[in-house]
């Protein structure tokens, strides 16, 4: 694009980015006050630095925003940027209108009251598709154009309908579905003070190729513009509950045990630790982990005095540390984009450190540790394969009292693997696959669960699926009615386990 004199047309809003580079912060800039603007407005981009001019264009390109016009004075140079529509995911879930809702009352009155846990109890791993009205009101939160009062009050709808579809399937132990999250583990940007949500595409400067990173992108099915990471823009702190109003208002509408989970200490650091950025701010990234478990302390310690029957740390990128291949391809189990690994056992060895530092003193029982291999894509062929194996010395030692484990798939490998697992520890064995529209049969569940109750012992199991239907918001792996028809598959699954294990 050449320089013109002048623009053709005035900004609806500008700013002025003085001598920031897009690796420096220009980019976050950009994103704050392109945020509130409508579709087809413009934003103006004031800038002395001279590689802008370059790196502005991918970031467009990638972004689906549009340089419409740029203009030099000597070393000030102006860039139109027209703001992109943005479109939903194909696969997002087609409700369009927020639909009528039970109130709590009559939540309440159908449920039952029985905190127990029952043998082969059902339970879903966390997120669930959300509405078009929940994923509209998500974005319009990160672009700054609703308040998080209004995100709230919207997500409570949400919430309720995820509810009622786990009660019409008899789900055990329930939860809110991870309604109010853009994603399971980059959501707490938008809680932590001194961090930020930005579009992956908006990380582009961190990368060693960023044309190589959108290739990445498109062909790992990552929809570079929707999905956000948090940055770190100074000292993180726990300025509000990270996802306790989500517990408190599940409990408020149901009489049945609540889990919620939490991102574990290891994907928030590898999560939160960018290269050329974080670095900035703590000088290493063991004392960035010490902030964040701190901050995990904190949540938990609230979580399990509200009464949190069960807390689930999400700990997925485990996988990527023993069987992903970063040389040949980005495995997008978290937002560690420039980062370059130490030996495996070194990485084992911190994660091992960081759990055991974030878990230390609170009740086992309590405590669930979720491992999976990937769940952006239904394309088998881009998540990690390989057994539970290279993992078993973590899991042997982890400070939790249930293990909910990937073992659906013929990448998870054989359950016989964690036969030397303590016996105090439970296991939450994944029974169905959220990434097939298949629905598993009950005889299919019961036949491998049996098996699984013969080798651990039937008091030991829970029955869930491998991981979230909806890990990322706008890319989720099945509609709502695939997730409540596979969960019913499990309940009823369970109910004949209890009756052929005489646990009833």
């Amino acid at each position: 694009m050449e320089w013109n004199s002048d623009h053709p047309q005035k900004p609806n809003a500008s700013f002025d980015g003085a001598d920031l580079d897009c690796g420096n912060g220009l980019l976050i800039l950009i994103r704050k006050h392109l945020g509130p603007l409508e579709p087809d407005q413009v934003l103006e981009i004031l800038s002395t630095d001279a590689t802008v001019e370059d790196d502005l264009p991918a970031w467009a390109r990638l972004t689906g925003n549009n340089i419409i016009s740029k203009t030099k004075n000597n070393s000030q140079r102006s860039y139109h940027v027209r703001k992109g529509k943005r479109t939903l995911s194909a696969n997002a879930s087609v409700n369009t209108e927020r639909p009528m809702v039970r109130t709590i009352a009559e939540v309440k009155q159908h449920l039952p009251r029985n905190a127990e846990l029952p043998a082969f109890t059902v339970t879903g791993i966390g997120s669930w598709p959300r509405p078009r009205w929940m994923l509209k009101a998500i974005h319009e939160r990160l672009e700054n154009r609703i308040s998080d009062e209004e995100l709230q009050t919207t997500a409570n709808d949400a919430v309720r309908l995820v509810l009622q579809a786990q009660d019409r399937a008899g789900v055990d132990l329930v939860s809110d579905g991870e309604q109010r999250r853009d994603s399971y583990a980059s959501f707490v940007g938008s809680r932590l003070a001194n961090c930020q949500l930005i579009p992956i595409s908006d990380l582009l400067p961190y990368v060693d190729d960023p044309e190589k990173f959108a290739e990445e992108l498109k062909a790992l099915d990552v929809q570079g513009s929707e999905i956000h990471h948090p940055a770190v823009l100074g000292p993180i702190s726990r300025s509000k509950p990270l996802v306790l109003h989500e517990l408190q208002y599940l409990q408020s509408i149901t009489h049945k045990p609540c889990k919620v989970a939490l991102p574990g200490p290891y994907l928030l650091t590898r999560t939160l630790w960018l290269e050329c950025l974080s670095e900035k701010i703590y000088q290493t990234r063991e004392e960035l982990a010490s902030a964040v478990i701190k901050i995990l302390r904190e949540e938990i310690q609230d979580l399990i005095t509200s009464g949190a029957t069960i807390i689930q740390i999400d700990e997925p990128v485990l996988t990527e540390v023993v069987f992903g291949k970063p040389a040949k391809q980005r495995s997008f189990m978290c937002g560690a984009l420039g980062e370059k690994l130490k030996a495996t056992h070194e990485e084992l060895d911190f994660a091992s450190e960081l759990l055991a530092r974030t878990l230390e003193g609170f009740p086992k029982e309590r405590l669930a540790l979720h491992i999976c291999r990937g769940n952006w894509s239904k394309d088998e062929s881009v998540a990690l394969a390989g057994d539970y194996r290279p993992l078993m010395p973590l899991l042997e030692k982890v400070p939790v009292g249930i293990l909910f484990l990937e073992l659906c798939t013929p990448r998870a490998g054989e359950m016989e693997v964690l036969a030397n697992l303590p016996e105090s520890y439970l296991l939450g064995l994944g029974m169905v696959n959220p990434k097939s529209s298949l629905v598993e049969s009950v005889e299919e569940i019961v036949q491998k669960a049996t098996k699984a109750a013969n080798l651990f012992g039937p008091r030991r199991i829970l029955l869930n699926p491998d991981c979230g239907f909806a890990t990322f918001a706008d890319s989720p792996l099945a509609p709502s009615e695939i997730a409540e028809a596979k969960m019913y598959s499990l309940v009823q699954a369970a109910r004949i386990l209890r009756q052929n294990f005489k646990l009833i």
